[in-house]
């Protein structure tokens, strides 16, 4: 292997710097990494404190000979729901005769008002499935409101700890 000159001769001073150049990057390099990656850890947990949003996760079986009828007043929750300012969400997906809803709102008080807004539909839904599940997800500030008006349904609260939103 040649040994590599430089113009002044002194490649042992210049493999020197080199080699601490080299160490240097990695250090700054290292350095922001775990930098980056704890400023953006403190990020999503404050987003966690911070944010209000609440979804509610309701699983519905079918009554048999009933599911087209259930999914045309299905269509009349979204129209309705769709008026509904702090709805940031609302759809339908449905597997054979079981049916669930994908719903988030701006806060535990959007829920309620939506709670309001649909009850008749939900009454009339109620008559043609049974809700096998019900999942409600939010920071804790939030379920707190919730709770005692949504008991009589039974759900199962999930309190949000980390996260991010865009």
């Amino acid at each position: 292997m040649k040994k590599v000159r430089y113009a002044n001769g002194n490649s042992r001073i210049m493999k020197r710097f080199i080699f601490y150049s080299g160490i240097f990057s990695a250090m700054v390099f290292f350095i922001s990494c775990a930098t980056t990656t704890e400023h953006d850890y403190s990020r999503r947990i404050s987003m966690a404190i911070s944010d209000t949003c609440c979804t509610i996760a309701p699983y519905f079986k079918v009554h048999a000979g009933k599911l087209d009828d259930f999914k045309k007043l299905c269509a009349q929750l979204v129209e309705k729901s769709n008026l509904e300012p702090g709805c940031l969400f609302y759809g339908y997906t449905f597997k054979e005769d079981q049916a669930h809803c994908r719903e988030g709102y701006a806060n535990a008080e959007a829920v309620l008002a939506h709670l309001e807004n649909i009850g008749p539909l939900l009454q009339e839904a109620l008559k043609m499935a049974d809700i096998i599940r019900l999942e409600v997800h939010g920071p804790e500030a939030e379920l707190v409101k919730l709770r005692k008006p949504m008991a009589g349904l039974d759900p199962q609260f999930f309190t949000l700890e980390y996260g991010f939103r865009r």
